[in-house]
């Protein structure tokens, strides 16, 4: 190094503590090529404690100028660009520029150069690790804007995934009930009439009596009533299958790989047996019995549309009602009566 007289300074002169201030990732070498003292972020990187001492070769790898792979002829490369890295970290090359000295050692100052962000990170650099004039400084500050501004953006996507995600629930769900409504049905019903592997039936049940609970007890006790009968479907029908509130006491459900008579009669007798079990509110009971109409695919001999399945079901439904209520009815069969004989006598069908 030149004073303004052209006369040469030594590091001495300079003070290594100004040299680490300066250039932390630096590095000077004794004319035998062992390590004087080097910048502490340096240090850092190396991870192998004080690095005065040892051997530049066992610390470094030196890749260019091309022919300079031994640490013995470094002095031919005064003033040149090096390319180095350290060992243990030969995939971070470092940029360094070699000066020599007046005693026949050098000094090296390096920066990682283009490898700055993968150094950042596997060494948990900060901006006290660099020199102030050098440019990874305003890199880090603007990877570290970079990754805020990413944050963000990630937390605004998710607050808005997640909101549309709530409005579409809200759009396909009954709020009284939080079944399914009539539009989840229809969507429902006709992805699966388009799948030609997709065997089901389609269950309408209606409330029996519900009139006279709105009448009598008003329509708290109706929207009780609803709520336990959504109850009801939820614990008696599985996973796989879907239940919706599509009217004021009129739900749908879809039950799948269930087509069978034996399968649907067993289901449609235990809903209405438990809806007809007596239901608390408000001090007493309010008491209610189910008609059922269910209609399965396998009954078809093309594929049908879901205005056909659905009026199908309808219609089974009607047999039902008119077969005596608190029965089911499945398309193509007769209407099936539960303990009719005792439901003659019950005041609520007079």
């Amino acid at each position: 190094m030149n004073r303004p007289d052209g006369s040469r300074c030594t590091t001495d002169s300079v003070g290594v503590a100004a040299l680490d201030r300066l250039l932390p990732m630096h590095v000077l070498l004794a004319p035998d090529r062992t390590i004087r003292h080097a910048g502490p972020t340096l240090e850092k990187m190396a991870g192998r404690g004080p690095l005065a001492g040892q051997p530049a070769d066992r610390v470094f790898d030196l890749r260019r100028p091309c022919g300079l792979e031994e640490f013995d002829r470094l002095l031919a490369a005064d003033g040149q660009r090096l390319t180095l890295a350290l060992h243990g970290a030969e995939d971070l090359p470092l940029r360094g520029v070699l000066v020599r000295m007046p005693d026949g050692g050098a000094l090296i100052d390096m920066s990682l150069g283009l490898s700055f962000e993968r150094g950042v990170t596997r060494f948990d650099l900060n901006g006290s690790d660099f020199s102030p004039c050098d440019q990874t400084v305003e890199l880090l500050y603007l990877q570290e804007a970079n990754a805020v501004i990413a944050r963000l953006s990630r937390q605004l996507t998710d607050r808005l995934s997640a909101a549309r995600e709530a409005a579409e629930h809200q759009a396909l769900t009954d709020p009284l009930t939080a079944l399914a409504n009539r539009r989840a049905m229809d969507i429902e019903l006709r992805r699966l009439l388009e799948d030609p592997g997709a065997e089901f039936a389609l269950l309408h049940l209606d409330l029996d009596f519900f009139k006279q609970v709105n009448d009598t007890r008003g329509h708290a006790a109706g929207d009780h009533v609803l709520a336990e009968v959504a109850d009801i479907l939820r614990r008696d029908l599985r996973g796989m299958d879907m239940a919706a509130r599509v009217g004021g006491d009129e739900f749908l459900a879809i039950l799948r790989d269930t087509t069978s008579p034996e399968a649907i009669s067993a289901l449609a007798e235990r809903l209405i047996r438990r809806i007809e079990r007596p239901i608390p509110f408000e001090g007493s009971v309010c008491r209610v019995s189910a008609s059922i109409g269910v209609v399965a695919t396998t009954v078809y001999g093309i594929r049908p549309s879901a205005d056909l399945m659905v009026a199908d079901a309808d219609a089974a439904l009607y047999r039902a009602k008119k077969a005596g209520r608190a029965t089911f009815a499945i398309h193509g069969r007769q209407a099936e009566t539960l303990n009719r004989e005792k439901r003659m006598d019950d005041p609520r069908r007079r």
